[in-house]
């Protein structure tokens, strides 16, 4: 029999008729006679309510007293679910991410995971018992609580496999799999059978909700299989594994949106070398990932820098930067949150030319302005007025025929 981690997202358990679902699935796999270990997110919107909560409080609460806070929603639905098998008959235990010996280090809100000792979780599996384990959080070495940033049960169930040995990481969802695109976008969005760690990898940091990109990132480095699948249905989902030559011959996998991003501008910065350095190792101290940045090309002894930033980081960006206004001598830093990021993303682009140009030429026949590129190996982001985004997504879904491809359904 296998060892299976399975992990249940917030939807998979938003209410108590959806918590005795994933109770029946569970219990239906440990009488199959397989050890489990399962991973709960927060019910529904509880992260997002205990945010709000905390912002009726402080408009700057304490990095360490939000991970104490927002820990606390993991913690519900773990019991509540070891309940709910108690009530089926089969024994189960609860366990936070401190007591499984989930060691972090000391980043509040995006912690990374030093170790895990699996010993308790190992006691507890040879009693026959199903782990339930709180998804999200762990403990720092001064014994702190933590948390591994937004969608970070993904991450403690691939680490969880890794640290087991499992032979399987089910990662349980509210939609049948990965699909071409976001089916709420686009209706003809077609489930992929199976995705490189590299795509799904750029597809997640290009805004594709269904798992966290450091889980990929994870499980790619160590070759951990994962099942992405459907907590209400039975259907086989989309697998995450490692490349084989037939996906190279895919020129483009999926097409991503990312609405979650700001545009900031610092204007008049001195054109001259290292000011760029000191002016992103200022948002690097303060712990503010920059993703997209353009430079104007300077003419005169000063220029413009525009840069993308997670929307929810935007106002500290700003305040660190105007911190630093005198000392790096730019003019002012302004904010635009209307804006989108619509990426194409596939393994076939190593091998095939052309794909930017017919990016850019698909957005220019729908009238879409592009404000600022970016691109990797695999992957081209355009970043366009958010009022523009959904439609760029439709057009660069039917423009490259991924609603066509059969590779789509291997």
């Amino acid at each position: 029999m296998a060892l299976i981690v399975q992990k249940y997202g917030g939807s998979s358990v938003a209410d108590p008729e959806r918590i005795k679902n994933v109770a029946r699935r569970v219990a239906r796999y440990r009488k199959q006679g397989h050890s489990v270990v399962v991973v709960v997110s927060a019910l529904g919107d509880t992260t997002d309510d205990l945010i709000e909560l905390a912002g009726k409080i402080t408009d700057c609460p304490s990095k360490r007293e939000m991970d104490m806070l927002l820990s606390t929603g993991e913690q519900i639905s773990i019991a509540l679910l070891a309940m709910a098998l108690h009530e089926l008959g089969c024994d189960a235990v609860s366990l936070t991410g401190p007591q499984v010996g989930i060691l972090t280090d000391a980043s509040h809100m995006r912690a990374r995971i030093v170790e895990i000792d699996g010993r308790r979780v190992r006691e507890e599996l040879r009693r026959k018992r199903v782990v339930i384990v709180a998804g999200f959080q762990g403990m720092d070495a001064q014994r702190n609580i933590t948390t591994l940033g937004r969608g970070g049960s993904d991450l403690t169930a691939v680490a969880l496999a890794k640290a087991l040995s499992a032979d399987t990481c089910e990662i349980y969802t509210d939609v049948e799999g990965i699909y071409t695109t976001d089916p709420r976008i686009e209706p003809t969005a077609i489930k992929l059978e199976r995705i490189s760690y590299e795509e799904m990898l750029e597809m997640a940091s290009a805004g594709a909700q269904v798992m966290q990109s450091r889980s990929i990132e994870v499980a790619g480095k160590y070759d951990i299989p994962i099942h992405v699948r459907s907590s209400f249905s039975d259907n086989e989902g989309t697998w995450i594994v490692k490349e084989d030559r037939s996906m190279e011959d895919v020129l483009i996998r999926g097409v991503s949106i990312n609405k979650n991003e700001a545009k900031l501008t610092v204007r008049r910065v001195p054109n001259k070398p290292g000011v760029a350095a000191r002016l992103f190792r200022r948002l690097a101290d303060d712990g503010i990932n920059v993703d997209v940045i353009i430079q104007n090309i300077g003419r005169s002894a000063a220029t413009d820098i525009s840069f993308t930033v997670p929307a929810g980081e935007a106002d500290a960006a700003v305040r660190s930067l105007r911190g630093a206004r005198k000392s790096i001598g730019f003019t002012d830093v302004s904010k635009d949150t209307n804006i989108a990021k619509v990426s194409v993303v596939g393994i076939g682009m190593r091998s095939h030319a052309g794909v930017a140009a017919t990016m850019f030429e698909i957005l220019a026949k729908k009238g879409i302005n592009i404000e600022m590129i970016s691109t990797s190996e695999i992957k081209i982001s355009c970043v366009v007025a958010r009022a523009d985004g959904e439609r760029s997504v439709r057009a660069l879904h039917a423009g490259f025929n991924l609603t066509k491809r059969s590779h789509a359904r291997r």
